[in-house]
């Protein structure tokens, strides 16, 4: 890794987000966990360094459960990175939330199984209090800069996550449905609850892609499929970008007024 190659916002991009910044330094980070997803790309954003990686690859060659988010997580930690923002397609639970709009998360159910979850299956004990999984200092600025770049922004929303790739039936969807959940997504988990480990400050903001499955009562909605998500994400990529380049710029060098840092570890105190 270049000496020179830090940065201290981190971005994941999701399915179609593939590349971010210009004039990007390429960097290649070892970690314990094996390597992240693709190499990662560090660029200026608004005066910030700000670090890259798309969470399948820059091909979509990881599915959902196969994302190396440990490997992912401590890449960036690796290179400096604090703040980390997790945009991701995702499909709406909720008759108020619309394809189009942006959820800044707030609260996760996690329904996958067999991640790798965790930097402490081995060694060290650590339990981490995840009661609020979401910066609330990193999504309040979220929805500011949502706001600013004149998106339809929601404040708050639960996403439970799926295991994938197949999408819901929909038995499955009106269930999460009457649970009051908002969105469903396949990649939040373990991501988010890895960058609390490392007691990194994690915002995801779901760009809302579908109706899922059973949200709303009309035979003449088709499922949703992946074509369609993908295609949906393409053509709003640049409102992604857009939210970005004004949320990056605005983000302090440390957020104060939350708890995250507090679920740091003994890992932290180990080289990375």
């Amino acid at each position: 890794m270049q000496a020179d190659s830090t940065a201290d916002i981190g971005i994941f991009g999701g399915s179609g987000f593939y590349t971010f910044g210009e004039d990007a330094q390429e960097v290649d980070v070892y970690t314990p966990f094996g390597a992240p997803s693709a190499p990662v790309t560090i660029s200026t954003v608004g005066g910030r360094r700000v670090a890259f990686i798309p969470r399948h690859g820059r091909d979509h060659q990881y599915a959902p459960a196969k994302v190396p988010a440990r490997a992912n997580l401590w890449a960036m930690r690796t290179l400096g990175v604090t703040q980390v923002i997790g945009p991701c397609a995702a499909g709406s639970l909720s008759s108020d939330v619309h394809p189009g709009e942006f959820v800044v998360l707030d609260q996760l159910v996690d329904r996958t199984w067999g991640r790798p979850d965790t930097f402490y299956d081995a060694g060290d004990a650590h339990h981490v209090s995840y009661a609020d999984p979401y910066c609330p200092v990193v999504a309040g600025a979220a929805v500011a800069a949502g706001e600013r770049a004149g998106v339809r922004m929601h404040p708050r929303g639960t996403v439970v996550v799926i295991p994938g790739p197949r999408f819901s039936t929909r038995a499955e969807s009106r269930w999460y449905r009457a649970q009051g959940w908002h969105v469903v997504n396949m990649t939040q988990y373990p991501e988010a609850y890895l960058a609390r480990e490392l007691g990194m400050h994690y915002a995801g903001i779901a760009l809302v892609t579908d109706y899922d499955t059973g949200v709303v009562d009309d035979p003449g909605i088709e499922p949703v499929t992946q074509e369609q998500v993908f295609a949906f994400f393409e053509e709003n990529l640049h409102r992604v970008r857009q939210l970005l380049d004004e949320l990056i710029p605005g983000l302090g060098d440390e957020p104060r007024g939350c708890s995250c840092k507090e679920a740091i570890g003994p890992l932290h105190k180990h080289g990375g």
